[in-house]
């Protein structure tokens, strides 16, 4: 029996879950002294409420191999085989954990840790992709060489409407943060060979959710793909950006909206709104 596992940097609409029988280990939240479970003990708007009733932002950290070992054992009997598909290595050492544990369950349990060298919606997608391919029959094999075929062509261009949260965080400095600020500075945030990097400054915020459709779109408007619209409380601008790209991308297959995790708008904050787009070849 083939089972899917991956993690809270994940995003995919709730009911995936279940429908494609996907396994989630989520990320740890810590608050002063109290740590949180993703989801669990904490979902998205309790976390926005203590990061404002705090003034700060909480540090999140991978499952620990021993979440993912007891995961593992819960779902699987001897004999089964794991296909545990990951965030990015480069930004989170998720996928070591998950490594650590496939070590300690050699022999009784095939886990086969997959780094899928991105997040949010893209992994949401490719374990839907392992979970089908698996239904049509494909080996695991053939479905480790669609995935890697897939990581290569993900991506994923957000904008950032707001700067404090990663001036909490300690991705930009106060000074950064204020003057970037007064000038209504909207970033454009790319995925790039695992890493999500700034590639572009907008002045407006129209103007940056625009920019994030012709950069998703790019060399990609006749292709067969899957469009995800993400977002960091602020449904109006992913419905927007969901509703346009319809006329970017002209062979565009499933289309769906959901919410940005924790892990992701611990960093970037409240009205992070952005493009996922994944290969339907």
């Amino acid at each position: 029996m083939l089972h899917i596992v991956t993690d809270g940097a994940a995003d995919m609409p709730h009911e995936w879950q279940e429908a494609y029988h996907i396994h989630v280990v989520p990320i740890n939240i810590q608050f002063g002294e109290k740590t949180y479970l993703q989801y669990r003990d904490l979902d998205n708007e309790g976390f926005y409420r203590l990061v404002e009733e705090s003034g700060k932002i909480p540090k999140t950290s991978q499952p620990s191999p021993y979440q993912f070992q007891e995961m593992y054992e819960r779902i699987a009997r001897p004999g089964d085989t794991i296909l545990s598909i990951h965030v990015t290595s480069k930004l989170s050492g998720t996928f070591e954990s998950a490594i650590a544990a496939a070590r300690e369950l050699a022999g009784k349990i095939h886990v086969i840790p997959f780094d899928s060298a991105c997040g949010s919606a893209g992994l949401g997608f490719m374990c839907r992709q392992a979970r089908l391919l698996e239904r049509a029959g494909k080996s695991v094999e053939e479905i480790l060489q669609a995935l890697e075929e897939a990581r290569r062509k993900v991506r994923i261009v957000l904008t950032l409407d707001r700067l404090d949260y990663a001036r909490m965080s300690g991705r930009v400095s106060a000074l950064q943060a204020s003057l970037a600020s007064l000038l209504h500075v909207k970033p454009i945030v790319e995925l790039k060979d695992g890493i999500l990097e700034i590639s572009e400054k907008v002045r407006a915020r129209g103007a940056s959710l625009q920019r994030v459709l012709e950069i998703a779109s790019r060399g990609l408007e006749s292709a067969r793909v899957h469009i995800a619209a993400v977002h960091a409380r602020d449904e109006k601008s992913a419905h927007f950006l969901l509703q346009e790209a319809k006329k970017f991308f002209q062979n565009a297959q499933d289309t769906l909206i959901t919410d940005l995790s924790i892990a992701v708008t611990a960093n970037l904050g409240p009205g992070t709104a952005g493009i996922v787009v994944y290969p339907a070849e």
